[in-house]
């Protein structure tokens, strides 16, 4: 597939004297898994939040399904969704009652979405507990909650910040599926993270930000060949483009010299 769903035109952020996101230029195609890889504070979640529009850009562009998100925010946003990395959910609502909230947000016929809800809640293994308050649940639990609320419309688009957070290895997964059957249906999948093991196993492409800029982009394989490191991870990767790699070797001496002592 082709159809770019996500496009940013020199897509840039000031905050006062701080550039937190310079000229970025980049394409998400339908049906394409996308990490967003960088340091702290190298402009991801504040990315993320233009491509939602929660966060109005200083300059440039940002389109969803080629939608400008600034100029036609309402058309856009009905077709994408977005994960962030703290779910804050209405704890006296149940998980039913939630996934039905969301649906009326999004207009959706009352028969369509109580059926769709009951798919999500059953995809999720959320069914036994989908009537209990989610005051109650785990956050492993409401982050599922969220994913299933964030996929109630069937966006074409899902937008995710650091996803995995807090999640045990079998719901990251879980999770992992979902995104891959996602992608296989056609949707976009645009996701930042700082486990790079889950991008290199997960994404088509990585884009690694640096101090608000795109300093790298591409397949595991097209990185690794940029460096010319064949047979790096992209853990080595990434601390070679971002600066890393003198902290990753200070941490090796260091350790090398505590089982010296030993």
């Amino acid at each position: 597939m082709d159809e770019i769903l996500i496009k940013t035109d020199k897509l840039t952020k000031r905050f006062g004297r701080v550039t937190a996101v310079d000229s970025l230029d980049l394409e998400v195609k339908a049906g394409e898994i996308y990490g967003f890889l960088g340091p702290n504070g190298s402009g991801k979640t504040t990315t993320i939040r233009m491509l939602t529009g929660l966060l109005e850009p200083s300059s440039g562009r940002a389109f969803i399904c080629g939608y400008d998100i600034a100029r036609e925010p309402a058309k856009a946003k009905a077709l994408a969704a977005y994960v962030p990395d703290q779910p804050r959910l209405y704890g006296k609502l149940t998980a039913r009652e939630f996934l039905f909230l969301m649906a009326d947000l999004y207009r959706m016929p009352v028969e369509s979405s109580r059926e769709r809800a009951g798919e999500l809640l059953a995809m999720f293994g959320l069914e036994e507990r989908a009537d209990e308050l989610l005051e109650g649940f785990s956050h492993g639990m409401r982050q599922k909650v969220v994913l299933a609320a964030a996929l109630i419309h069937r966006p074409r688009v899902l937008l995710m910040d650091e996803p995995t957070v807090g999640l045990d290895p079998r719901s990251a997964r879980f999770l992992k599926d979902v995104l891959q059957e996602l992608a296989r249906r056609g949707a976009a999948v645009f996701l930042s993270t700082h486990i790079l093991e889950i991008a290199e196993r997960m994404c088509h492409r990585v884009g690694i930000l640096r101090g608000g800029r795109l300093i790298a982009e591409g397949s595991p394989e097209e990185l690794r060949q940029q460096v010319g490191h064949g047979g790096e991870s992209l853990e080595d990767i990434f601390l070679e483009l971002t600066g890393g790699q003198e902290d990753a070797e200070l941490i090796r001496s260091l350790e090398e010299g505590n089982n010296g002592e030993k």
